[in-house]
């Protein structure tokens, strides 16, 4: 598979308001990379903070501002964390292209669209208010031999669905990014507050387009 073609496993389009000023984050054959969070809104009036990350190419000329409104194309990625300070995985939006705008459209603009497969049996279950859930851990391949494992989470009868998919599955997933804040308790008197960033599922289906086992999961009585 071709460079082009894994691009097309991963494509990202988001908008938002800059909330942090870009912060130098590595280098890479003598690029500099710099992060940055994004609060991009949702259609509920509250908004998600997703962590960025553009060359230095970019910021040439006005750079970027807290406050000023973008809009990114780029892909998910992840990276392992050495630092032992934070998630031990890093995900953020690789920026492939950035366009300041004055205002976009009032309704949320976050779309991610993956081909990937299935590292780890997707965990079912249920809550006490009876809503469906399944966790899903997807590997989508990059160039260079390298790998994004993706966490997503997915709802209704996408968690059915994902219940009964196994490890090796090749799938493709729709949905928008998100991030969601959670305590994690350190010991019986210490609890540290933390964000997960994951993908929303809207739309999951087998790539080879299996519909006859997703027609027969999603319509069981």
């Amino acid at each position: 598979m071709n460079t082009e073609s894994y691009a097309e496993n991963n494509k990202v389009i988001i908008a938002g308001t800059i909330a942090s000023l870009p912060e130098f984050s590595h280098e890479v054959y003598e690029e500099m990379f710099y992060t940055f969070m994004l609060d991009t809104p949702r259609l509920s009036e509250t908004h998600d903070t997703v962590k960025v990350t553009i060359s230095e190419k970019f910021l040439t000329g006005e750079g970027l501002s807290i406050g000023e409104k973008v809009i990114i194309q780029g892909q998910f990625r992840s990276y392992n964390n050495f630092s032992n300070v934070g998630n031990r995985l890093i995900l953020t939006v690789f920026v492939k292209d950035i366009e300041k705008c004055i205002d976009y459209e009032e309704k949320s603009i976050n779309s991610i669209y993956l081909n990937g497969y299935i590292c780890k049996k997707p965990v079912y279950r249920t809550t006490p208010f009876g809503r469906e859930i399944a966790d899903i851990l997807l590997a989508v391949n990059r160039s260079y031999n390298k790998s994004d494992y993706i966490p997503c989470i997915a709802w209704g009868r996408n968690a059915k669905y994902a219940g009964c998919l196994e490890v090796g599955d090749n799938v493709e997933i729709k949905g928008r990014i998100q991030s969601r804040e959670y305590q994690k308790r350190l010991s019986e008197t210490e609890v540290e507050s933390k964000t997960a960033f994951e993908v929303s599922v809207s739309r999951l289906e087998m790539a080879e387009r299996n519909m006859d086992l997703y027609e027969k999961i999603v319509n069981k009585e």
